[in-house]
């Protein structure tokens, strides 16, 4: 009995000290908002082509932990998609979020409307590939939108 209780004890501080490091290497709001501002920098010093090929390079300066660039024009095509190459040259204007909240037309709204700002949703995890809470800064630049979101 004594072997099965160290057993389940080394269990569970295993995956105590595995979820926080997890939880160590998840984005924060400031960093996401501090890495859409170093995109829009890029873009304004080196243009929109060769920003959104940074943006989508795995091994490029964008992508840190959870945290990844993603472009949009202001019809909803994917220009730049950091965690998800798949999704770049595809309209996603109409993609919704398990409750049915249009994350893209979100996107929009609020790169028209104030310029920048946060939009919440539900989104596969890309590295837990659970679906989880999310909120993704975005911030207009010319005809463009970039974002960077962090799970909650």
């Amino acid at each position: 009995m004594k072997n099965i209780l160290k057993k389940i004890t080394f269990g569970l501080c295993a995956l105590a000290i595995g979820a926080a490091a997890f939880a160590a290497d998840k984005g924060t709001a400031e960093e996401a908002t501090a890495m859409v501002k170093k995109g829009v920098e890029f873009i304004k010093a080196n243009g929109k082509e060769k920003a959104f090929a940074e943006f989508s390079n795995p091994a490029g300066q964008f992508i840190k932990g959870d945290l990844y660039v993603m472009a949009y024009d202001m019809e909803g095509l994917n220009k730049a998609h950091g965690g998800n190459p798949k999704l770049i040259g595809k309209n996603l204007l109409e993609i919704k979020d398990a409750n049915g909240v249009f994350i893209v037309k979100n996107f929009i709204e609020v790169a028209k409307g104030k310029g920048k700002g946060w939009v919440d949703y539900k989104w596969p995890n890309t590295i837990t590939k659970a679906v989880e809470n999310k909120s993704t800064y975005v911030e207009k630049v010319d005809d463009v939108l970039i974002g960077v979101g962090i799970y909650k």
